[in-house]
């Protein structure tokens, strides 16, 4: 069986490599704007400029959500055979 696809993972790596800002909710209604920097299995790097680096526990996380539209971050050979079955029904 192949590996098991986390959306998460490729989300968040999508916007800390495109560099898109994104406003993080918290359980509690706060809001946090900023960058991603980075992130493992259980918390968040948030840049925001003029204050220090945040450390953002991801059970604290309500939804994240993008600047803006945020490029393909399904899995390559996800996407590659989308646009095969695109192609093929023109």
């Amino acid at each position: 069986m192949g590996k098991a696809i986390n959306l998460q993972d490729m989300f968040l790596n999508q916007v800390r490599k495109e560099g898109i800002g994104v406003t993080i909710y918290l359980t509690n209604s706060v809001q946090l704007r900023g960058q991603v920097r980075g992130f493992d299995a259980f918390t968040v790097l948030l840049d925001t400029p003029g204050k220090p680096t945040q450390l953002v526990y991801k059970h604290a996380v309500a939804s994240i959500v993008p600047a803006k539209p945020v490029g393909s971050y399904r899995p390559a050979a996800e996407h590659e055979a989308d646009q095969r079955r695109r192609s093929e029904e023109e």
